[in-house]
């Protein structure tokens, strides 16, 4: 007790700190999480398991600065805070909108674009095939431990990105790349099924040119939505491992992001 009261302010403020700015940081890397930051979980959940994840994170903490909660400098470090959890937050979406995004190009292959379910999660209509496969990459992100991968990052980024060291000598071209990464990784998951796809409708073509007699419409919708189903039966049944190496191609880039050091 003694010893508690025997804190300047500056050890009083600094110790705070070592929970407050990972609160802030890990409470916006819960807001841009695609799994935590949807409209089904309420801020007030948010904000409770950010102060909980604080909490048990403050021992492994490096000293934090000790600033003068309401000067501007503490304003500022506030807002750098939740700049760089957002940014984490946006690597790890861009996996998840790998997913989202096969689903969509099948649906369109499928000619499902037109089978859109509400999303409460969003409040908009989404394709209910992105929906499926977002439900699945949400799956295997826990079973690959990519939470804890995440945490892990967090915890690393206070030792080499400290509160009031400079987000402008983040390598940001990394988190511009993950967007063509997204593109690029859902069309080598979805580019066999549109090939299966082009064939298909190469062959409707041949047939109504050659007996242009035949209901081509009738005849040729059940079948291209059973090939669609074929071919999303083959694509799913290989999209875990795929998944598992684009979640660890992931979080190497946001470690390489936060660290500078490869894995």
């Amino acid at each position: 007790m003694t010893s508690f009261l025997a804190l300047s302010g500056g050890d009083l403020v600094a110790w705070l700190g070592k929970a407050w700015w990972p609160f802030l940081r890990i409470g916006a890397l819960l807001w841009a999480l695609p799994l935590f930051g949807d409209y089904l979980q309420t801020a007030q959940v948010r904000v409770l398991l950010a102060l909980l994840l604080a909490s048990l994170l403050a021992p492994m903490m490096p000293a934090m600065p000790a600033v003068d909660p309401f000067s501007l400098q503490a304003l500022a470090l506030a807002g750098e805070q939740i700049l760089f959890g957002l940014l984490l937050g946006l690597m790890v979406q861009m996996l998840f909108t790998v997913m989202t995004m096969l689903g969509q190009i099948l649906s369109l292959q499928m000619s499902l674009a037109m089978a859109v379910m509400n999303d409460p999660a969003h409040g908009e209509s989404v394709p209910l095939m992105g929906q499926l496969l977002m439900v699945l990459a949400a799956f295997l992100f826990f079973c690959l431990d990519g939470h804890l991968v995440v945490l892990d990052v967090v915890v690393e980024s206070f030792y080499t990105w400290p509160p009031g060291a400079s987000l402008f000598q983040l390598d940001l071209q990394r988190i511009l790349g993950l967007f063509g990464w997204v593109f690029g990784s859902a069309l080598i998951l979805a580019m066999p099924a549109i090939i299966a796809m082009l064939v298909v409708n190469l062959c409707f073509g041949v047939m109504n040119r050659s007996a242009p007699s035949l209901n081509i419409f009738a005849l040729g919708f059940p079948m291209s939505m059973t090939m669609g189903l074929l071919c999303l039966l083959l694509t799913v049944s290989g999209v875990p491992g795929r998944f598992a190496d684009y979640t660890a191609q992931a979080m190497d880039e946001m470690r390489l992001m936060v660290t500078g050091v490869a894995p």
